[in-house]
């Protein structure tokens, strides 16, 4: 008799955002007449660079020959994105080349690291959080059962109003840290004297932050690190996740990349330091075909004058729509948060309601679609998320029916 893998039965529910498509989906066939605007899942609008589009073109054109045809590539990505990358992201950092590993975005590197880590860690996450980091170690059984709202094994590290979302140090010590800084849901950050304190905890206590700067892009002020090796001793204890979908709008295209420094080591049942980079390296080689030639050269062509311009363009856009979101909200008395250097908007739930209550309100009745705080945590409720990320004219016709409906 066949048995599943039964901590898939502890994930407290479906997962989030198709929870709210299932939602949005039957109200509008029960109201086909009604136009709604969706600034709820983080999905981009603004079309692909020019740049990246002729790049991939080329590229696939050099596919359809045999003396430049490819097959299958490097497990950790082509030598001219890695280098790349190094150059533009990480110049004077000390980070080399064969410490990228090019992906399918990181999302799914969020989830797949833990494939390198045993059952036993104690795992830390922000409270709110993107739901990846959570439900994927339940599925990897280091979480327990779920109890009145929250997981047993879980370290929760509630960011609210009252620490202005930002995480305090745990008293438990935990062996993973999950930090997302520019920070989904939330959209506040850390300083870059914030973020050392996390270090150096790390640091004394063996622990190893998995910090994700997928919208580092969205960073407008200063003081504010585009990646945790800014940082002085980061590179011995964190592991950074990075992706273009946000900053170069390949949520269709899928790409990104990890940061593994061969500097941070973990251990193994004796005692003996272990270079994760290896294991990584390992788990890749096995479970991971690489990602697609066409889509590195994409991906490459960011990096050159003219990419550089255009996603600039794409994400001052998406930082205006921020910007009449926060603005439209703080007119007529919801406080909010974010928006400045992030493309997510986290407002406080109006007299008290709650956050899925809150949702099926502004459906209903403004018929615009957010993301309910509780989604994303036990901290979450009574707040909800909005996005940046949907056209010019449907960001100002969502905030002209919100405030219409919450005045």
């Amino acid at each position: 008799m066949v048995k599943i893998n039964e901590n898939f039965e502890k994930i407290e529910a479906s997962y989030l955002f198709s929870t709210v498509a299932k939602k949005v989906a039957e109200f509008q066939k029960n109201n086909p007449d009604k136009k709604v605007i969706k600034l709820g899942i983080g999905d981009v609008t603004r079309p692909l660079p020019k740049v990246c589009i002729e790049a991939m073109k080329k590229a696939a054109d050099e596919m359809g020959k045999a003396d430049t045809f490819r097959g299958y590539g490097p497990e950790q990505g082509y030598d001219f994105l890695r280098n790349a990358i190094v150059e533009n992201e990480y110049k004077g950092l000390g980070i080399s080349p064969d410490e990228i590993f090019v992906s399918d975005g990181a999302k799914c590197d969020c989830g797949n690291i833990v494939d390198i880590f045993g059952e036993n860690n104690k795992v830390a996450v922000t409270d709110p959080v993107y739901p990846v980091y959570v439900d994927t170690n339940v599925m990897s059984g280091r979480t327990g059962k779920y109890i009145d709202g929250k997981y047993e094994k879980l370290i929760y590290l509630p960011m609210t109003e009252e620490n202005n979302f930002k995480p305090e140090l745990p008293k438990e010590v935990p062996d993973l840290i999950y930090l997302c800084f520019p920070n989904n849901p939330t959209g506040t950050v850390l300083t870059k004297e914030e973020l050392k304190v996390w270090v150096d905890y790390a640091k004394t206590n063996k622990s190893i932050i998995l910090f994700d700067a997928a919208y580092c892009a969205f960073i407008s002020e200063e003081n504010i690190p585009k990646s945790i090796y800014e940082i002085e001793g980061a590179k011995d204890v964190a592991i950074e996740f990075k992706s273009y979908s946000k900053t170069a709008g390949f949520t269709g295209v899928r790409c990104g990349y990890v940061v593994l420094p061969k500097t941070v080591y973990a251990y193994d049942e004796d005692g003996n330091k272990i270079e994760l980079n290896k294991l990584w390296n390992r788990r890749q080689c096995t479970k991971f075909n690489g990602t697609p030639y066409i889509t590195q050269r994409g991906a490459e062509a960011i990096y050159t004058k003219e990419g550089q311009k255009e996603i600039k363009e794409n994400i001052d856009y998406y930082k205006e729509n921020a910007k009449i979101i926060l603005e439209g909200l703080k007119e007529i008395g919801i406080k909010a948060y974010g928006g400045v250097n992030s493309p997510y908007v986290w407002l406080k739930t109006p007299n008290n309601m709650k956050s899925w209550d809150f949702f099926d309100m502004l459906l209903t009745k403004a018929n615009v679609v957010g993301t309910p705080g509780e989604g994303f945590g036990p901290s979450g409720e009574g707040y909800f998320r909005l996005t940046a990320f949907g056209t010019r004219e449907n960001t100002i016709e969502a905030m002209k029916r919100i405030k219409e409906n919450l005045k």
